[in-house]
């Protein structure tokens, strides 16, 4: 089996049409591999968002191939892409957007019952994550009650609860103190391996990218390895 994960081949995403047109993406090439982390760091508007709304299957690329786990995606319908977003890829957002009205449990538990997992299979796959992020004390607590970096561990904890491929991680540690985003980026990390998965990271704080296996960067519309 590749240790190949994700892998974007000439990936162009244009808006609009005519002398109006904005190509964000001009052939971006990019492979992530089973348990790597790659930092994704880039100067605002250069198309990190797109690039990641593409490789989570959020949006489709104007032309080029991506491969999520050896499937082409590029012809499925959109029932078909649904249903590998929901199994294989996990998000994690700067935000944390967990339901409030819901414990950090029920918040990881929730997408594995929409997955057609059992409540106590789901329950017991959250308490363990939880666990392994060293959050299960906090489990009964609703996300009002948390601090803000057990809120993330939380979102991780529900990003990785369908044991996902591929995680996609959005300036997970931007409103985080960097005591915290350490804290927080250990705990992703950790689960990344653990797990065999793969993450690519988009953030601007460089003392985290350069944590990561490798750092690249969009430039002119193409992905590039850098360092920091």
């Amino acid at each position: 089996m590749s240790d190949a994960l994700l892998s974007l081949r000439n990936v162009r995403r244009t808006y609009g049409d005519g002398e109006g047109a904005i190509h964000v993406l001009t052939g971006a090439d990019l492979t992530v591999s089973r348990g790597e982390i790659v930092a994704l760091v880039a100067p605002s508007g250069a198309g990190k968002s797109t690039l990641l709304h593409i490789c989570g299957l959020l949006e489709r690329p104007t032309d080029g191939e991506v491969d999520i786990d050896g499937e082409r995606t590029a012809k499925l319908a959109d029932r078909q892409r649904t249903l590998l977003r929901r199994h294989k890829i996990g998000y994690v957002y700067q935000f944390h957007h967990l339901l409030p009205e819901f414990s950090a449990l029920e918040n990881v538990t929730m997408p594995q019952l929409i997955a057609g997992e059992s409540q106590s299979v789901g329950n017991e796959r959250a308490m363990a994550l939880l666990d392994a992020l060293g959050i299960s004390h906090r489990a009964d607590h609703r996300p009002a009650e948390l601090s803000g970096g057990e809120q993330q561990r939380v979102a991780i904890a529900r990003a990785a609860a369908n044991r996902p491929s591929l995680i996609l991680a959005d300036e997970p540690t931007g409103n985080l103190d960097p005591g915290t985003s350490d804290t927080v980026f250990r705990a992703l990390s950790d689960l990344i391996r653990k797990q065999n998965a793969g993450c690519i990271i988009a953030t601007h704080n460089h003392d985290l990218a350069r944590k990561a296996d490798r750092i690249v960067t969009i430039v002119d519309g193409k992905v590039h390895a850098t360092t920091l």
